[in-house]
């Protein structure tokens, strides 16, 4: 297996992929993190994780570090002024161009939690980059968190909406693994952007007012798979990634919820869904079959 860091210039920026692959004629796929996470929730440079294992099986694989995260540069710090906006408006149609740049065919993009709700807010952006997709699996992805409980308060309420906003007004950014609830930092504004979204707002962008909702009436969405654990009670609990399928009007999309209870090897949870060992003879199987079908 071969791996590489490929680097976009934008500016002052420069946007990571990790390029990973083992044959190189390939069907390309584009891997997309979530919040307070870089692109290390799909692989290991020892070469484990979803993005190896498909290396492993023939495909094409780059995986993304959104600005500022990751191997990106120049990091996160307080006079950060870029947030959800410029990931949905640059970031990600950067992304899009340079995995089409280097493999002409069609890719598949997979994304983990809130890089789904951002590539979708991408393609109702700017759907003529529909003509580079071939199909979305989204792994953990909601937008707003209608459910309710004690992890949602503690998590949602309080530590995200609440807290997290103190914090970045005296700090200027959210350092989530010095805070050790993630793996990365955000932005004052990615922040509150974000917030915005996961109450049960409008899907308006406050940076301009687009209508994300409404606009993605018009979109052909390409083949969707949204897959989520059910011990993921709250960041990807089933009824809210149901919710943004419904709200996205996608309504040829697959939904499943991985469980033992479904025959999978355990009850899956935000992250070990990607991560746990006994994925590459459960459910990463399924992956391939299933992006090889896109292909037929």
């Amino acid at each position: 297996m071969n791996q590489r860091s490929l680097f976009i210039k934008d500016g002052h920026h420069q946007l990571h992929l990790r390029h990973i692959w083992n044959k190189p004629d390939g069907v390309p796929v584009l891997m997309l993190h979530g919040t307070i996470e870089n692109g290390k929730i799909f692989y290991t440079e020892s070469g484990k994780g979803l993005a190896c294992y498909l290396a492993e099986q023939g495909f094409d694989v780059y995986v993304a570090d959104f600005r500022g995260k990751g191997k990106s540069t120049p990091h996160i710090h307080q006079d950060s002024e870029h947030g959800q906006f410029e990931a949905i408006t640059q970031d990600i149609p950067l992304f899009i161009e340079e995995v089409a740049k280097r493999n002409p065919k069609k890719m598949h993009v997979i994304c983990h939690s809130w890089g789904g709700v951002l590539f979708a807010s991408t393609l109702v952006r700017y759907p003529e980059k529909l003509t580079y997709i071939a199909s979305n699996i989204c792994f953990g992805t909601k937008r707003s968190v209608l459910t309710s409980g004690i992890e949602k308060t503690l998590k949602v309420d309080w530590l995200w909406n609440r807290i997290a906003p103190k914090i970045a007004k005296r700090k200027g950014y959210i350092d989530a693994k010095k805070l050790k609830f993630g793996a990365e930092s955000e932005t004052s504004l990615f922040l509150q952007d974000s917030i915005d979204w996961v109450k049960p707002n409008a899907w308006l962008d406050r940076n301009d007012g687009f209508n994300y909702q409404e606009a993605a009436k018009e979109i052909q969405w390409p083949p969707t798979w949204h897959i989520t654990g059910i011990r993921d009670k709250v960041l990807g609990n089933v009824k809210d990634v149901q919710a943004f399928i419904d709200e996205s009007n996608n309504t040829t999309a697959k939904l499943s919820l991985l469980s033992k209870q479904s025959g999978n090897a355990l009850d899956y949870d935000h992250i070990d869904i990607l991560t746990h060992p006994s994925n590459i003879e459960d459910h990463f199987p399924h992956v391939v079959h299933w992006l090889n079908e896109q292909h037929s």
